[in-house]
């Protein structure tokens, strides 16, 4: 193995998710994905756990340790945690020492802003990369799904993530319309907490609503639709107190964000070129992110707009997938990717 092999095969693509960051590194593929929860003792400020170890603290830790989600809306919110966070998913990827740090190329939301992009390219290299690449998220996700990013003809993405929703014509390479949302999966949680409070004046935790979307949430209605038993502080009694609620009540608490998500689509739609759009009628809507798996959200996209929708195969890998086909290749895909050098 020569010197130069050594070097590019470290070079890794990261999803630094609101809720998950996934590590693909070059010729091994997806190496880590874990939640982006780091643990913090309150007083020094140390991390003490990231990822399931300190999600798995959510709820239930002492005084003295906060448990944090340094990304909010796809936008880093605590540059220290997040930093802290990326370094350590990066070493627990490398197998060995290399010798040189790699080039890394990070997932981006459409809708960033300059200092957004300067804080995402300053954690890469304080986390110990040489080059810090970026790539808008729809695009990477319109390659990990497979879509033929580079013909003259429109493919449209709708990315569910985490903390927003990136919604983009693509063709010839490039993004022609785009809109980012930040709207995703923690909305639909926090939809779910919010109904229940205001319904049964029942508090649930975060957990258990993200369990109740998985479960039972959906975006249209199906044949056979399961209750779900439901466990929650009563916010009167402040006593532990179960309740008994059906899939329509799960899917009424969800319909704020999921609207939300159809009016982007229709947005986006609605400002694409006639020629692209009709592209786009005839190949379909595809849906990736972890929000895609939502039950019936393609269904729900299909009759509001009658176009064509399907789910990618591995929705939640498409963002990292489409992210390391850049790193595996980097000399033909570069162009796809924001660079600016380091001052």
């Amino acid at each position: 193995m020569g010197f130069e092999t050594v070097i590019m095969g470290r070079d890794v693509a990261v999803d630094l998710g609101t809720a998950n960051t996934l590590v693909y590194v070059k010729g091994r593929g997806i190496v880590v994905d874990e939640p982006s929860v780091v643990a913090l003792e309150e007083a020094s400020g140390a991390v003490i756990a990231v990822g399931v170890r300190a999600k798995e603290m959510l709820g239930r830790t002492p005084g003295e340790v906060q448990v944090t989600r340094p990304l909010s809306e796809g936008v880093i919110a605590d540059f220290e945690a997040t930093e802290d966070m990326l370094r350590r998913f990066i070493q627990q990827a490398q197998s060995r020492r290399a010798l040189a740090k790699p080039r890394i190329v990070v997932c981006v939301p459409s809708g960033i802003t300059g200092v957004e992009r300067r804080a995402v390219e300053d954690a890469g290299y304080a986390a110990g990369a040489r080059r810090v690449f970026l790539i808008e998220e729809p695009m990477a996700a319109a390659i990990g799904a497979g879509l033929p990013v580079y013909e003259a003809a429109g493919s449209m993405v709708v990315d569910i993530g985490g903390g927003t929703t990136e919604v983009a014509v693509i063709s010839l390479g490039g993004v022609v319309v785009s809109m980012s949302l930040r709207v995703g999966g923690d909305a639909m949680d926090d939809a779910i907490i919010q109904y229940f409070k205001k319904e049964y004046s029942l508090l649930l935790g975060e957990r258990t609503a993200e369990r109740l979307k998985a479960t039972v949430g959906s975006a249209y209605p199906a044949p056979e639709e399961p209750d779900a038993e439901i466990r929650g502080r009563d916010l009167v009694s402040g006593l532990p107190r179960t309740v008994v609620a059906s899939a329509r009540e799960i899917r009424e608490a969800l319909d704020g964000p999921v609207v939300d998500i159809i009016d982007a689509v229709r947005t986006t739609l609605d400002r694409t070129p006639p020629e692209l759009a009709g592209d786009v009628m005839d190949r379909g809507i595809v849906l990736t992110g972890g929000g895609a798996q939502l039950a019936g959200l393609a269904d729900r996209l299909h009759h509001e707009t009658r176009m064509p929708v399907r789910v990618a195969p591995d929705p939640q890998d498409c963002v990292v997938q489409g992210a390391g086909r850049c790193v595996e290749d980097f000399a033909a895909l570069e162009p796809l990717l924001m660079n600016r050098p380091r001052r």
